[in-house]
């Protein structure tokens, strides 16, 4: 790392462990995996939490700081910690455990709590997704789309609404889509036709999808300017990407929102129309 460690951001820092995951030991790739997962964790517990939490002995957390070019957990967690000064949306594990206390009530389960516990999951989500995203990813990202041919568009599984929604506004708009749906297991004959005169839109996020796993780094190694929308550094759609949106969820698959991922193309999709203007 060049950059002295404890001078980086908190940025920076998740950069430098996404760009050293592969390199790592099983159990410090484990210990990555989870500080990026859990950062306000990382932030306010002690070596020991951190470790139990992570399912490793307090003295791989110590490696893996030193692996990372920090003198100790400590100084590590400063950059944590930082991230907290200065200010961070509500913590999903504290939204999680709310939203579990109230299902204990009878108000709790019904209907029209449900929607209102939802409606606070939406706009947590759109008010992270408002400080995640900056405009220099949109420029870029609307940028690829404009040069584009054809926009080939990848989501499968939990994330084919949001694939499908895209398909449908820039259809919508004139742009000339591919959607590689799989239909009848022909996903790579769908894709076969991409070139670098074309652009990928890729969308995935945990449990990520087999197919989009597989077919994601051909496209990149075809030499396909790629935008990735997933949740997490770690992810396999993120290693060769042009763009990357990194939206965090909830890791609970049946909470998890697709309002911030449907936001985020459709301002991609408008953005792309009105710069052609």
């Amino acid at each position: 790392m060049n950059k002295a460690a404890g001078a980086m951001t908190y940025d920076e820092l998740r950069g430098a462990i996404a760009q050293r995951h592969r390199a790592l030991s099983g159990r410090l790739q484990q210990i990555a995996e989870f500080v990026l997962d859990h950062p306000t964790d990382v932030a306010l517990g002690t070596v020991a939490e951190v470790a139990q939490r992570s399912g490793v002995p307090p003295s791989a957390i110590v490696r893996f700081a030193h692996a990372l070019g920090f003198g100790g957990f400590t100084e590590m967690q400063q950059v944590f910690r930082s991230r907290l000064v200065a200010g961070v949306a509500p913590s999903y594990k504290a939204r999680l455990a709310r939203m579990k206390s109230q299902e204990k009530s009878v108000l709790g389960r019904q209907p029209a709590a449900v929607l209102s516990r939802f409606v606070s999951e939406a706009q947590s989500s759109l008010v992270t997704l408002s400080q995640s995203v900056h405009a220099r990813e949109l420029d870029a990202a609307t940028a690829i789309l404009a040069k584009a041919r054809d926009i080939y568009l990848l989501g499968l599984g939990g994330s084919f609404p949001v694939a499908i929604h895209l398909a449908y506004v820039l259809r919508k708009l004139g742009r000339r889509v591919v959607l590689l749906d799989g239909l009848g297991g022909s996903i790579h004959e769908q894709s076969h036709a991409a070139t670098s005169d074309d652009a990928l839109v890729a969308i995935s996020f945990r449990n990520y999808y087999p197919d989009t796993a597989r077919l994601f780094p051909e496209l990149v190694a075809r030499g396909v300017p790629t935008i990735s929308i997933t949740d997490s550094l770690l992810s396999p759609i993120v290693e060769g990407a042009s763009v990357v949106f990194e939206i965090q969820d909830m890791p609970e698959p049946a909470l998890r929102t697709l309002v911030a991922p449907m936001c985020l193309v459709q301002a991609l999709a408008i953005g792309l129309d009105l710069a052609a203007d």
